[in-house]
This record gives C-alpha cells, sequence and structure tokens, in this order.
C-alpha cells in the first residue's frame, strides 16, 4: 500500500523551504534547496509514494508547475490572500512550508486555476490577467457625474 505525502514548498528566487507531512499529518522532513531544476528534480525523484505538492501562486509558479506535475501525483497553486492559516501567528519560510504542507493534508488550500502553458506565449498584458485574481473593479461615479 501507497501512503500520500503532502509537500509545502516557500519558493524563493534563491532558495525554496520545504516541509514534507505523511499520511497522518506528521511532519516527516525539512530541508532549503536551490531554486534550480536539477535540485528540485533530485530532491522529487528521490522519494518513494504518491506526492501531492503545494506552493503559492507568484513569479516561479509556471516554471515550477511544468516541472513537478509529471513527477507527482497532484500539484496545487494556491492563492496566498484565500489561505487563512499563512497569515496568522509568526512568519518564516519553515513555518510558511509547514502551514502550506498542512493546509494541503487538511484539503483546505485555496486553489487557483491557470493553465500556465500559455503564460509563455502570451503578451505582458494577458500574463498579468492570467495571474491577476478575477476581481471586477467597482463602478462608482465621478463627483462631475459622468
Amino acid at each position: 500500500m501507497r501512503s500520500t505525502r503532502y509537500i509545502g514548498l516557500d519558493v524563493h528566487r534563491e532558495s525554496i523551504s520545504i516541509a514534507v507531512m505523511n499520511s497522518a499529518g506528521k511532519l516527516v522532513m525539512e530541508c532549503v534547496i536551490e531554486t534550480k531544476a536539477s535540485a528540485i528534480r533530485q530532491f522529487v525523484d528521490g522519494l518513494r509514494g504518491d506526492f501531492q505538492v503545494t506552493f503559492e501562486e507568484g513569479t516561479w509558479a509556471a516554471w515550477l508547475y511544468d516541472l513537478l506535475k509529471p513527477r507527482v501525483t497532484k500539484v496545487v497553486v494556491c492563492d496566498p490572500p484565500r489561505n487563512a492559516l499563512l497569515k496568522e501567528g509568526n512568519k518564516s519560510d519553515r513555518i510558511d512550508a509547514q502551514n502550506l504542507a498542512e493546509l494541503l493534508y487538511l484539503n483546505k488550500l485555496q486553489a487557483v486555476y491557470r493553465d500556465f502553458r500559455k503564460v509563455a506565449r502570451t503578451p505582458k498584458a494577458t500574463c498579468i490577467e492570467l495571474f491577476a485574481p478575477k476581481v471586477r473593479p467597482s463602478r462608482t461615479p465621478s463627483p462631475s457625474g459622468s
């Protein structure tokens, strides 16, 4: 029987903080790796079992999604403002990775859907539209009434 592991990634330009929880919700591993494809592949390929991975939507999301998708069971790109647990308590990369793994384990992440394959082929305005929250601006009348 294969057990599922839940991986939270706090991604930054130079490094990724990683927290891994087992199927019982126990933190079983923490580490920091370089934000390089070779380091990420080496980390993921060294794990056994089924893995679900989550990280916050941001600059590295499309690249990381494409890198991880073929190697893990599930990838959840989450929307930081909608994940309450990430706003509470102490803040550090290690704690953020733990919180992401825990929210994934509890199935309490607010995922965002983006077709990351389109991002590389679209103009900048469309990229901003793809990654921006889907909120319509409110129309407030101007003082002149127009």
